[in-house]
């Protein structure tokens, strides 16, 4: 299997034989499955004060008054007094079944799955009918995977990379996500997600130290990632298989020392 190797232009310069994790085998099932699993590792704990909605001096004026029996607020001549407090489903009352701080919201995954739906994910890569159906415009690539020669990991301004990816046909795709950003209020806003923004195209590289990852973030749904820290969640954003990803020559090298049990291996 084999696809073409493209210039900073979007000119083809010559062809690459792909790396044997993409004949895996198309696995949503999988992904979904560790994308899930994984999502729970960054989840922050939730709990509640114990006796939160139950500090209060309040007991039951018991039958016969026509009132409902609930537990009320002690006193005379203020508002707060007669109210029903103490209990859940009143004003102030507490919670009838509060988040607990102790519950285990991280779940686990197997190794051999988490494996299995990484390379099922790369794999998907190369499939350009499943990108189109996650969104992405597409219309103006011209090869899945996307492969750039390695100058591309030499790129240090934004303003560059975008001329790069414009040259290569996702303009139209980034002109999407640009429209689809959504402004936040409320609380999201306050905690400093005021910005809603959709998900573009991932760039592989294979150097720790290329100067492309300090643009990680630059451009609206464009993410850059190192190719031996790639995961499920990068790939398939919201379990939703598959993201357009655009792999740099050394990224495909890297992904040559993966090794597949020919049992694994599936021809397209």
């Amino acid at each position: 299997m084999s696809t073409k190797v493209f210039d900073l232009e979007g000119n083809e310069i010559s062809t690459i034989e792909l790396p044997p994790v993409f004949k895996f085998p198309y696995r949503p099932e999988v992904i979904k499955k560790v994308y899930v699993n994984l999502d729970s590792h960054h989840y922050q704990k939730q709990g509640r004060y114990p006796a939160a909605g139950e500090i209060v001096s309040a007991e039951s004026r018991n039958t016969g008054l026509g009132i409902a029996r609930l537990a009320r607020a002690k006193g005379e001549g203020f508002s707060r007094a007669g109210q029903a407090a103490g209990v859940a489903g009143v004003r102030k009352g507490r919670l009838a079944h509060p988040p607990e701080s102790w519950k285990i919201i991280h779940k686990k995954i197997n190794k051999k799955e988490k494996m299995m739906a990484l390379y099922s994910s790369i794999s998907s890569t190369a499939i350009g009918d499943l990108a189109k159906k996650r969104g992405h415009i597409i219309d103006n690539v011209k090869s899945f995977p996307l492969v750039v020669n390695n100058e591309l990991e030499n790129i240090q301004k934004t303003k560059e990379l975008y001329q790069v990816l414009k040259a290569l046909g996702i303009e139209d795709d980034l002109s999407r996500v640009e429209n689809s950003i959504k402004k936040r209020t409320g609380k999201a806003r306050r905690r400093g997600r005021s910005n809603r923004i959709g998900k573009s195209a991932i760039i592989v590289v294979g150097k720790q130290d290329s100067n492309l990852l300090k643009l990680n973030d630059s451009l609206p749904g464009i993410a850059i990632k190192y190719v031996k820290h790639l995961s499920v969640l990068d790939f398939a954003p919201g379990s939703k298989p598959i993201r357009l990803a655009i792999f740099s020559q050394s990224a495909i090298d890297a992904l040559n020392e993966i090794k597949l049990p020919s049992n694994m291996i599936s021809e397209r």
